[in-house]
């Protein structure tokens, strides 16, 4: 058995949903809520699971508390967002993952949902997440609006995915989400710019998907061109055209959200200068 935490903000159109595809297994389910101003609470609570707020920072610092600060049943445990679901086959080799002492933690494949349609192309599937793991052997650091995984010990992979509903509270709802997020990218692009470097051999050779994925984020942030760059890479080279009408759409998307973040770098840089 393990232990799933779901973190939430202002998710009262997924947490029911989400929790009821764990719930008929899982003995110990964990919301870490970040002071929604929805519904989100009420409707974890008229679930019977254990419900804990904190104050929000970062993705990579709000995972880290709750891994050391809010306690569970099981040394393993799952991290589940509130627009994904538990299946009853991911669930079942989760079970079987744990019950061997050979990794502290595996990657999850996700299954992107989009206008109604596993997007399967251009969403770099299968695209890994560390969701599965050992509480006292990983813990997460930011990068950008997102986080990355630290772990102490050897990890491997599933075979089973999850579903992952994105946009399901529509399309507002992902603007307003990702001019948040480019914000962030922006801070850690310029950074990377600055301090980092491409990981050559990680790009052609890394030893996984995510050491790849990763190498490739790192070159792409010093490509010319990367709004267009990116839609023509997600949508001919990964096969978006195939994917209909969600995949253009979902390409569109993802090329105007590189825009936002080429702007807001620029804002950056302008705002250093006039402090200089």
């Amino acid at each position: 058995m393990f232990s799933v935490y779901i973190l939430t903000y202002n998710e009262a159109g997924d947490i029911g949903p989400c929790l009821a595809s764990i719930l008929p297994w899982c003995d110990d389910v964990i919301v870490v809520d970040s002071f929604s101003t929805d519904a989100t609470v009420d409707i974890a609570h008229s679930h019977n699971v254990k419900v804990v707020q904190h104050a929000f920072a970062s993705h990579g610092q709000q995972r880290t508390w709750m891994l050391k600060e809010v306690d569970t049943v099981h040394p393993w445990v799952y991290i589940l967002e509130a627009d994904e679901r538990m299946t009853p086959e991911l669930y079942a080799e989760c079970c079987a993952a744990v019950a061997q002492d050979q990794y502290i933690g595996y990657y999850v494949a996700e299954r992107v949902l989009f206008m109604n349609r596993w997007i399967r192309h251009c969403t770099q599937y299968p695209r890994y997440q560390m969701r599965l793991f050992r509480k006292d052997r990983v813990w997460f650091t930011d990068y950008g609006h997102t986080e990355r995984e630290v772990c102490d010990g050897p990890t491997s992979f599933l075979q089973e995915t999850y579903p992952h509903y994105t946009s399901g509270k529509g399309f507002s709802r992902w603007f307003e989400k990702h001019n948040r997020y480019s914000t962030d990218e922006a801070r850690e692009t310029l950074h990377q710019l600055e301090t980092g470097q491409v990981h050559w051999r990680d790009l052609f050779v890394g030893s996984s998907e995510v050491v790849r994925r990763r190498a490739l984020k790192d070159l792409s942030l010093r490509l010319p061109g990367r709004p267009l760059l990116r839609f023509l890479y997600m949508y001919f080279m990964l096969g978006g055209i195939w994917d209909g009408r969600a995949g253009l759409t979902w390409c569109i998307l993802q090329a105007f959200y590189e825009y936002m973040i080429l702007l807001k770098v620029w804002e950056l840089r302008q705002e250093r200068q006039g402090l200089s």
